[in-house]
């Protein structure tokens, strides 16, 4: 049973808060505040405002439109705040000899004789109410999906707070309350241990990053998403307008759109042979520590508001060989390898962008179906469905992800 030190909050309260800054739900005389978890909600933040203020056990439990994990179920235990009682009870209530036997819901046993003396239909209400409660985990089918690779069953597991001890304990890999890096350095990990446990997602209830250095190294590793369009963006505009002074605009529309058209290959080819280059990577500490840094840590904690789109430096890095290649391609034009390059660029702050808006933000439709489907690359199977903006290359290359199978098979394929 609850404690019954939480508050009742009558129903007309419960049904007023429906919006994103205020958001509660609830399942028989259960409300919970889920108020923080709108924008991080995998079908995307409009699903859960269309219940805003309702009871939510029959969406819960319907896993045709979405099935709903364990974790799913531990969100809202960890966000329970009160109960709530209909006008009936409440009026039950203030009639009766002892109304502290009633609320805070729920009524003790002398409670509910209380209420039925009452003769209100309140008895009947709460007894409704406290049937319709008894959902959760438990009360689905236990051969819900779960695959090997990751150890989740649906997106909501991404949010699932981990116990850091108890993960340590249980997995000897890392503790995410003290600095990681380190941990990986001297961990002495094989790299399939390595590799099977990167790819199990963690979630960090510590603060808003889990420490990867602790020391005064750690800011560098932050970045929040609006720094990419912050400090790209200016240059892209400025030298687009320079490649202008010299070129058609038509050429420059041409060479600045095929810059374009070329990074969603440069992101498929980056995110499948580069960042999961785990086949071939070398087992030692130092590819291991690299992998972790470069993005092994995304997937091991793929909700890190901070450490989803690129460090400046780590950018850089990574463009330059590019801008080197562009002035190859377009030996014949100093103009036309600028433009590429800025279509090329402002590709990549799309792309880095759409990245955290899909792990953090309530999206359009369209961008929920893809919110969904770069869900699946964590969740499901990490070894394919590595277009972020699109799955266009997917489908070219063979690597598209199907959607989720019926709860009950066990493996992703």
């Amino acid at each position: 049973m609850p404690s019954r030190t939480l508050p009742t909050l009558p129903q007309a309260d419960v049904a007023a808060h429906n919006t994103a800054k205020s958001c509660y739900v609830t399942i028989g005389t259960k409300v919970y505040d889920i108020t923080d978890f709108v924008d991080d909600h995998p079908g995307g933040g409009d699903l859960i405002l269309q219940y805003g203020g309702r009871d939510v056990k029959e969406a819960m439990e319907d896993e045709i439109s979405h099935a709903h994990s364990e974790a799913a179920w531990d969100i809202l235990d960890e966000n329970l705040i009160g109960f709530v009682a209909t006008e009936k009870v409440l009026e039950a209530a203030m009639r009766t000899d002892d109304p502290f036997a009633v609320l805070p819901m729920e009524p003790s046993e002398k409670g509910m004789r209380e209420l039925e003396k009452a003769d209100t239909g309140a008895a009947e209400e709460v007894k409704a109410r406290e049937e319709a409660a008894v959902a959760g985990p438990e009360a689905e089918d236990s051969n819900k999906a779960v695959y090997a690779a990751t150890g989740m069953s649906t997106a909501e597991d991404l949010n699932k707070d981990t116990d850091a001890s108890s993960d340590y304990k249980r997995h000897h890999f890392l503790d995410l309350n003290r600095p990681l890096f380190l941990q990986v350095w001297n961990g002495g990990f094989s790299k399939s241990f390595y590799l099977e446990q990167v790819h199990r997602p963690r979630h960090y209830k510590g603060g808003a990053s889990a420490p990867l250095f602790g020391n005064f190294l750690e800011p560098l590793t932050k970045t929040p998403w609006w720094v990419i369009p912050t400090l790209w963006l200016p240059p892209v505009i400025f030298f687009t307008l320079l490649a202008a002074q010299r070129l058609s605009p038509v050429a420059l529309f041409g060479y600045w759109v095929f810059g374009l058209g070329f990074w969603t290959l440069v992101e498929y080819v980056l995110h499948r042979f580069l960042f999961h280059l785990d086949s071939y990577l070398p087992d030692n500490r130092v590819a291991i520590t690299a992998h972790f840094l470069l993005h092994g840590i995304h997937h091991y904690l793929p909700m890190d508001r901070l450490r989803l789109v690129m460090p400046p430096v780590l950018f850089v890095a990574l463009a330059y060989p590019f801008w080197r290649l562009a002035l190859t391609v377009f030996y014949y034009n100093w103009n036309a390898a600028v433009a590429a390059y800025c279509g090329g660029i402002f590709g990549y702050i799309c792309y880095d962008c759409t990245h955290y808006f899909l792990h953090h933000k309530n999206l359009p439709a369209w961008y929920q179906e893809l919110k969904k489907y770069h869900m699946q690359h964590h969740f499901m199977d990490y070894e394919n469905g590595f277009g972020i903006t699109s799955r266009f290359w997917d489908r070219i290359f063979g690597t598209e992800l199907g959607p989720p199978p019926v709860p009950k098979v066990l493996k992703a394929t």
